[in-house]
């Protein structure tokens, strides 16, 4: 342990110079992965600091239920209408004011076909968004959607001002947002950090963190030694080798949410032979020892997973991971007429969890079975701007925790033609797209169960398994981890 921690203490010395410490009421946030953009209509990264900066019509308090937000009430018109009485006297951290306009536009560019939003399939079911005075927004869908409300709470549907979106255009509102949210966006310097300040008028109250800065530290150790020696108060994506050293820190606890993260997978690109041949991905699936991943590798920090589905999300089956099986591996590509094997490009990043000691395992146990890989290694800045990926085969991580729903987990990524998806399948996207026109809970409960298991049997992607999130916090800071993913810090203090 002695030795673990000269490590972290020589570490410092590859932390650049920062006159950002950490005063009275500010704190700073260490993350893995740079921000690139925080535009929450296109947002290709995960939405933790837009969190923060903007708010959605409908929120979830820390029991995870829906609560009113931007929107006091939400009702069912009928059974494809429904009717947001929206908040008063709210203004955007620029002055323009809240009303049903900003709703519309909001929903309107990230619908509009020509600005190819990634995050599209989020909301696709809307067909029109129809403003009937300043308070009050209806929004119809193309057939009865029950998750609508749900959707409100999540990106893209991060309420965006229209007057100001419209003079800096898209690009400058990527890097320059203004939102009505807890926190005023000050600075952004890529690679480096972002710096919000409090909005001290926020419709919920001042909050009482003053400043944040979501610094990038993508190095663990760096970030680990940032944690342990008071540049940073909070952090991600606790590396499991240094859990340890913050569990018995005296100046540090661990937050471990279970079941907390995205699942992680591998997409296939269906489209490329010979991954078009359901023998040749089930002889995948087979090929790769899960278990030991997250033994072995990931010290326990995840679960080994055989849906994409989270066990929180509503429509959750317990499908059984794939059996590591590197015979009947063998045995299925020799079916195929590929008894020697085949080669193909595997791509992964550096963002989630030791995953490129992930990624080289199991090029490992695929080459074990025949299948030579050519691993390639892409900086994360660079892998999140590909949308599909390209593949053949790529590491990706999905979930649904902000919705807590198996649509979110699913569809984005399984449904043809999505920004997302790789996948093709016309049967799956039979029982997708039933799945969000069916209201009735037992009913559609039923049809995602078939959605899960078909997509065990046709192995449109390959499920992995489904991280914890990890964090590690100063012990003057009050921040417990939350189901959905979410760093509000407006709910955090500093004692």
């Amino acid at each position: 342990m002695k030795s673990l921690f000269a490590l972290l203490m020589a570490a410092t010395v590859l932390l650049p110079a920062s006159p950002l410490f950490a005063q009275e009421k500010d704190i700073v946030i260490a993350r893995a992965a740079s921000t690139v953009a925080m535009d929450p209509g296109f947002l290709r990264e995960s939405a933790t600091i837009v969190d923060n900066i903007f708010d959605t019509l409908v929120m979830r308090d820390d029991k995870m239920q829906l609560v009113p937000g931007l929107a006091e009430s939400w009702t069912s018109i009928d059974d494809n209408t429904w009717e947001f009485k929206l908040r008063q006297g709210v203004k955007f951290h620029n002055g323009e004011a809240f009303d049903a306009e900003a709703v519309k536009f909001t929903l309107d560019r990230v619908l509009d076909p020509a600005a190819k939003s990634p995050t599209l399939s989020y909301i696709r079911t809307i067909t029109k968004v129809d403003i009937v005075d300043p308070s009050t927004v209806r929004i119809t869908t193309s057939a009865p959607d029950p998750l609508l409300p749900t959707r409100m709470s999540r990106y893209p549907a991060y309420i965006v001002p229209p007057k100001y979106v419209k003079e800096v255009g898209n690009d400058g509102f990527a890097t320059h947002p203004v939102g009505t949210g807890a926190y005023k966006f000050v600075e952004f310097i890529p690679d480096q950090h972002v710096i919000l300040e409090a909005n001290k008028d926020y419709w919920r109250g001042a909050p009482a963190i003053e400043t944040v800065t979501f610094k990038a530290i993508p190095e663990g150790t760096a970030r680990a030694t940032a944690l342990l020696t008071g540049e940073a108060d909070i952090i991600e994506n606790v590396p499991v080798d240094l859990v340890p050293m913050v569990r018995e820190s005296p100046d540090a606890d661990l937050v471990q949410v279970k079941n907390g993260g995205n699942t992680i997978y591998l997409g296939l690109v269906m489209s490329e032979k010979p991954l078009d041949e359901l023998k040749v991905r089930q002889a995948l699936n087979l090929a790769i020892d899960r278990q030991s991943l997250v033994d072995n590798i990931l010290q326990g920090m995840a679960s080994v997973k055989g849906t994409q589905v989270g066990p929180a999300d509503f429509g959750y089956v317990d499908i059984p991971a794939p059996e590591y099986n590197p015979e009947k591996a063998k045995q299925l590509l020799a079916e195929a007429g590929l008894p020697d094997g085949f080669s193909i490009k595997m791509q992964s990043t550096n963002r989630y969890m030791k995953d490129g000691e992930i990624a080289q395992a199991i090029a490992q146990m695929f080459g074990e079975v025949g299948v030579k890989v050519e691993l390639e290694v892409l900086d994360w800045s660079v892998y999140v701007q590909q949308v599909p990926r390209k593949g053949p085969v790529f590491m990706l991580a999905w979930g649904s925790t902000q919705t807590l729903d198996a649509d979110a987990a699913i569809f984005a990524i399984m449904r043809s033609g999505e920004p997302y998806s790789t996948v093709s399948i016309p049967a799956l996207d039979a029982l997708l797209d039933q799945s969000r026109s069916t209201v009735d809970p037992t009913a559609r409960a039923a049809i995602l169960a078939d959605i899960q298991k078909l997509a065990a049997d046709e192995v449109p992607l390959l499920t992995l398994y489904q991280e914890d999130s990890i964090y590690g916090k100063a012990k003057d800071v009050t921040f417990t981890g939350r189901p959905d993913a979410r760093i509000p810090v407006f709910e955090i203090d500093k004692k």
